[in-house]
């Protein structure tokens, strides 16, 4: 893979916010994707992980740019990585039609519908971006790393946690789509990148996940406001809920009376998720 190229640095908590630009080949185009390198007290220091996963319409700017995240991972020395939401660039015809669907709208899966061949979000996070980084990123340990997201980046960090429990240390999320399968985003997205058979769809449905892999030792921890406009049609908590107890996963979803499902929510309720990622990844 050739070496991303640093396109933006800006200092902030004595780290840097860095933007990167390289060619994905699991996606066939340009991709961008942010990292905050804390601050270092000897350069052969290597700091942990934390991916972070962004909802629908977002790029890899939203994160770096709304949530603060930056204050607790410097003073934590967790690096955070942000990438994109889906491959840009390919114009593939209808990708930009509608906001919760194509173009920022990846939902983190491998699609396998021809039309959508290059949607390969989830080879993207788990496999591309991890190699990407250890073999050009001397100061990040990717073998130690966790992973949270919102909306959709929390649909996103749940499942590909669930699926990797050997990659991650832990898992948190802000308002996610926890059950897909079953809320108008998920079956839009999921008939177009992955076609009718229903059951290929529970690959990628946290809820029908967690009862296949359940040993999970870092409690989840989400995140939702009760007056999330999305809550009940599209959202789903309490049947994720369900199924944890189901199998005994340690689960922790905070109701938040009051917060919606913007950035000053995720700014608001942040530097406790990044908390619970270092403890994890620290121990």
């Amino acid at each position: 893979m050739e070496k991303p190229t640093e396109i933006s640095s800006a200092k902030m908590f004595d780290g840097y916010n860095k933007r990167y630009k390289h060619y994905s080949p699991a996606l066939g185009c340009s991709m961008t994707f942010h990292i905050y390198f804390p601050p270092s007290s000897s350069p052969s220091h290597k700091f942990p992980v934390l991916y972070w996963l962004s909802g629908l319409t977002c790029t890899d700017e939203n994160f770096i740019a709304k949530s603060g995240a930056q204050r607790v991972a410097s003073s934590e020395g967790v690096a955070l990585i942000s990438p994109d939401t889906s491959p840009r660039g390919l114009n593939v015809e209808g990708e930009s039609d509608s906001w919760d669907f194509g173009v920022g709208a990846g939902f983190y899966l491998n699609a396998t519908q021809e039309k959508w061949k290059n949607w390969l979000m989830y080879d993207y996070i788990v496999k591309e971006l991890p190699l990407l980084l250890s073999e050009n990123f001397p100061q990040l340990d990717t073998s130690r790393a966790s992973i949270f997201g919102h909306s959709m980046g929390g649909h996103g960090a749940l499942t590909i946690y669930l699926k990797n429990l050997d990659k991650y240390k832990s898992v948190s999320a802000f308002s996610p789509i926890v059950n897909p399968t079953n809320c108008p985003w998920g079956q839009k997205a999921f008939t177009n990148y992955l076609g009718e058979n229903k059951v290929a769809w529970q690959e990628y449905d946290a809820t029908c996940l967690v009862s296949k892999f359940n040993n999970v030792s870092a409690t989840i921890l989400i995140d939702q406001g009760d007056e999330d406009k999305f809550l009940k049609e599209q959202l789903l908590p309490h049947k994720f809920a369900e199924a944890c107890r189901k199998v005994n996963v340690p689960l922790l979803v905070r109701m938040q009376p009051g917060y919606d499902h913007s950035y000053y929510f995720i700014a608001t309720f942040i530097d406790d998720h990044i908390r619970h990622h270092a403890q994890a990844l620290n121990l």
